[in-house]
């Protein structure tokens, strides 16, 4: 059992990108770390820490619901530069296989993003 994060259009030939529901997980608390705080410290990951103490352009996909709703273009078009800027900061990782499939996966997230951004739809999570 998994989600996905794909356009939110007809076009089964577009990108998409999917997760086990374990990996979803794995992959924003990683973001987060990257940004300088913790998954579970936040409302809505079983702490107390507003949502609003953060700072980053990541919060939509960061602060969502795993498998309902979307992200509008305009969201999509605001992560993409801090997505861009984590991925040029970690070039290839042959010699770290956890690193590498984050890196990959933020890669093809990117991807997803840009087509959102592209076609004017938003993302969807199913």
């Amino acid at each position: 059992m998994g989600l996905m994060l794909c356009p939110a259009d007809d076009d089964v030939a577009g990108p998409d990108i999917s997760w086990s529901y374990y990996g979803f997980k794995l992959f924003r608390e990683w973001l987060a770390h990257i940004e300088g705080f913790t998954l579970p410290e936040m409302v809505g990951f079983g702490g107390k820490r507003a949502w609003s103490s953060i700072t980053t352009t990541l919060t939509p996909l960061l602060n969502h619901a795993d498998d309902d709703g979307d992200l509008a273009p305009a969201q999509c078009a605001a992560m993409l530069p801090r997505l861009e800027e984590i991925v040029g900061e970690r070039r290839q990782v042959a010699d770290d296989p956890v690193l590498q499939r984050r890196i990959d996966d933020t890669r093809q997230l990117i991807d997803v993003l840009k087509y959102c951004v592209d076609k004017g739809i938003a993302l969807n999570f199913c």
